[in-house]
């Protein structure tokens, strides 16, 4: 099933994991899916690592077995700087065969370990590409304070528009912590004549070091309430980790009480972070 169809009849909610590092066992992500799977999600998604094929290969397997052996629909991530036009035919083909409909289309970070491939510079031009060669449902990213590397916010919405325009069916934003972003954001989005369903992006931030990671890699800003929360807990792992849940909690009671089209849940591979806040939204999700 083609996961822009559910939000027609339903407020969503997604879940998103991880491959295990090269060195764990595949296994890992398996155990962690067995206690997923209890909340219900309209779909999870699955996310793709820089360098190559490898990754493709834990993607599509992981992807495929959401799919198929937990019947849950499934996304998979499809960053296109490095790779070729001809493995984009390949990963689509292998998507298909897998039964999986569904690709959140993405450029992906620049590493500085492997040169950037030439054949798609922009999510849009992936986006246009998968149009091209394949019936799939096609996911964008969107950034409710402005992508880091755009030099402004309607420089921002612009590209976004195009990358719709270009044939994406649904948007998730990247993790932000202070709501009015992305409602200020949704207006911007509005303006433009964007359309599709978007869903807010919410990440539980259980100790410092993952937040002070996610402010280096995404450039979001903290919110006052959030630094003293943080500062206030953040040599009590327990505490940090109940109040991070707490203040996602409460992230997505304000969003579901707005009308948001739904939530995707960046899980971490952490089954218990996304069970405890399931038990708090759980009912909001059929209000």
């Amino acid at each position: 099933m083609k996961t822009s169809e559910i939000f027609k009849i339903k407020k969503v909610l997604s879940l998103e994991i991880f491959p295990p590092r090269r060195t764990a066992s595949i296994d890992i992500i398996y155990n962690t899916l067995d206690e997923l799977r209890g909340l219900n999600p309209d779909f999870i998604s699955v996310t793709y690592g820089a360098g190559g094929s490898e990754n493709n290969t834990a993607t599509l397997e992981i992807a495929s077995a959401i799919k198929n052996n937990y019947g849950i629909e499934s996304v998979a991530h499809l960053p296109c700087i490095n790779l070729t036009k001809n493995e984009v035919l390949n990963i689509l083909e292998g998507l298909k065969q897998a039964g999986v409909e569904n690709i959140l289309a993405l450029r992906g970070d620049v590493n500085p370990a492997f040169a950037p491939k030439q054949d798609f510079r922009y999510a849009g031009d992936l986006v246009s590409f998968i149009k091209e060669n394949g019936d799939f449902n096609i996911i964008g990213a969107c950034y409710p304070e402005g992508h880091s590397e755009c030099p402004s916010l309607v420089d921002d919405i612009r590209n976004l528009k195009i990358k719709v325009d270009a044939g994406t069916d649904q948007l998730i934003t990247q993790l932000f912590f202070d709501n009015s972003y992305f409602y200020s954001f949704l207006e911007r989005a509005s303006i433009v004549g964007i359309n599709v369903p978007v869903e807010a992006g919410i990440m539980p931030v259980v100790n410092k070091k993952q937040i002070e990671r996610m402010v280096s890699l995404c450039g979001v800003k903290l919110p006052k309430k959030f630094i003293t929360m943080m500062e206030k807990y953040e040599n009590n792992p327990v505490a940090m980790r109940d109040a991070g849940i707490a203040y996602a909690v409460d992230q997505i009671v304000d969003l579901m009480a707005q009308g948001v089209d739904g939530i995707h849940l960046y899980t971490m591979n952490n089954a218990y972070i996304a069970q405890k806040i399931y038990a708090a939204i759980s009912t909001l999700l059929t209000a």
